[in-house]
């Protein structure tokens, strides 16, 4: 046992040895000329799926040769144009566009409910509210306001307008919208509407400005590019989604950074009551010494502009990270095929004799036996 123990001893301390003298020694890659035809096309293929992606893929494609910029700075602004009749009257975007100057959101109105002639009161509850049916007063909680309905209740259960039944009484605006609306038919010349939009943007890192682009949208183009059918919008409204997209190469002309349009529809449509798009607001006025409005209930289409942009410009850092990516990867090529020629080919005990014979000194200075093709 000690002799054994000796050897051991000495076999390390000779690996040690030789370690620390081959510390200070220059060491090159043996290269093993392999004359098999099969191995050299595999070679001379994987190199060409390497090379070709690196230089379509990484440079052409994703310009890894360039520094990038994902957050510009940009400022809209929109402008609506057209007119309409509609009855007797002919409106301006004054009226049918709210604001009629905007910047990222800009809307139409299409078709409008009226209530006329609302005043402070009270009058009996929408029957379609939970709990507005009554038989009696007890039925309804004096002071009691319904999230879903129009005013406070009075206590009293009174007769719903003209009708036979009964609903609680409310103190609010009266009569209430859903009794009194006049729907107004829907603003068709509106598909003939044009919306301006001019997009500044900039890029900080890069110090860029591109000049404005600025082009002009019909609404009815704008809804076919959002695959929504015109009339349907103009019964319930919507809102669409107007998405600038930026990407620009900073080493060409700046002329050539021309932004991509699209456009797609962003509310969700669940039902009839909680679908599409529309605002209500007032005109007040006084009738007879009492205050009074018209309450109008407009749909329309409401445009969101979402600008989204990205460039790039040549950098040496990203050039040189890129280059020696590439050069590295094109080694996968030799261990792909070293794996294969040593684990597939005939032979291949040969190829492993050939290849690993320095390992083998090493080994065999602690006396280890070793096969020839696991020696690696």
């Amino acid at each position: 046992q000690a002799a054994t123990f000796h050897k051991v001893i000495m076999g390390l301390y000779d690996f040690l040895k030789e370690c620390f003298s081959g510390f200070w020694d220059y060491e090159t890659p043996k290269v093993m000329v392999v004359k098999n035809r099969t191995l050299g096309v595999i070679y001379r293929a994987v190199q060409f799926l390497v090379i070709t992606y690196f230089i379509w893929y990484v440079f052409i494609s994703q310009k890894a040769y360039q520094d990038s910029e994902t957050h510009p700075d940009s400022s809209i602004y929109t402008l609506m144009k057209g007119t309409a009749v509609h009855g007797d009257d002919i409106l301006d975007s004054v009226e049918y566009a709210s604001p009629s100057e905007g910047g990222d959101v800009i809307s139409t109105l299409l078709r409008r409910d009226i209530t006329y002639d609302q005043k402070q009161g009270t009058c009996a509850e929408y029957y379609k509210v939970e709990n507005a049916n009554c038989s009696k007063d007890a039925d309804c909680i004096l002071g009691e306001v319904d999230f879903n309905g129009h005013g406070r209740r009075t206590g009293k259960c009174v007769q719903y307008y003209n009708h036979t039944f009964k609903t609680c009484e409310i103190q609010s605006w009266c009569p209430i919208e859903e009794y009194a609306v006049v729907r107004e038919p829907a603003l068709v010349e509106a598909i003939n509407f044009t919306v301006f939009i001019r997009n500044y943007i900039h890029f900080p890192k890069f110090k860029d400005s591109l000049d404005p682009y600025c082009p002009n949208f019909r609404l009815g183009y704008i809804a076919s590019q959002a695959r929504e059918s015109f009339s349907e919008l103009c019964r319930t409204g919507g809102v669409i989604g107007v998405f600038i997209n930026w990407d620009c190469n900073l080493d060409l002309n700046p002329s050539y950074c021309k932004p991509t349009y699209s456009f797609r529809r962003l509310d969700v449509r669940k039902d009839e009551d909680n679908s599409g798009y529309y605002y209500r607001f007032a005109k007040y006025y006084s009738k007879n010494g009492v205050e009074s409005r018209t309450l109008i209930k407009a749909y329309g289409i409401r445009l969101d502009i979402i600008v989204h942009g990205q460039a790039g410009k040549f950098s040496p850092i990203p050039t040189i990270i890129s280059s020696v990516t590439a050069m590295t990867s094109v080694g996968i090529c030799t261990i792909i095929c070293d794996w294969i020629m040593l684990t597939f080919i005939d032979k291949n005990e040969v190829y492993s004799d050939r290849k690993f014979d320095e390992v083998r000194k090493i080994a065999s200075a602690f006396g280890w036996k070793i096969q020839s093709n696991i020696c690696i």
